[in-house]
């Protein structure tokens, strides 16, 4: 699975790719310049049950940590994420 990050100057998403087709996407808006929100995540059918979303969310985690930024998940998934994995919390706004 390949992850890609578009990336603008007030937003941008990761999508997860398999095999041609988009399995997934996140989306997250920036709120100033050392961090930005994860507003939402999106498993699209066929690809539930994989893992694709969490693969989202810690591609969001190795983007912040090597860009020294932090994260605001609003989004419930990627909350739930956050609240699970206690070694990720480093990248956590608060």
């Amino acid at each position: 699975m390949e992850i890609n990050q578009i990336n603008d100057i007030r937003k941008g998403y990761f999508e997860a790719i398999e095999d041609g087709k988009e399995a997934g996407k996140m989306t997250y808006t920036w709120a100033g310049d050392s961090k930005f929100i994860i507003d939402h995540t999106e498993v699209n059918e066929g690809f539930n049950g994989k893992g694709v979303g969490k693969k989202l969310v810690m591609k969001a985690v190795e983007y912040a940590r090597n860009n020294n930024l932090k994260i605001i998940p609003l989004c419930p998934f990627a909350k739930s994420v956050f609240d699970k994995t206690e070694d990720i919390r480093d990248v956590l706004f608060s």
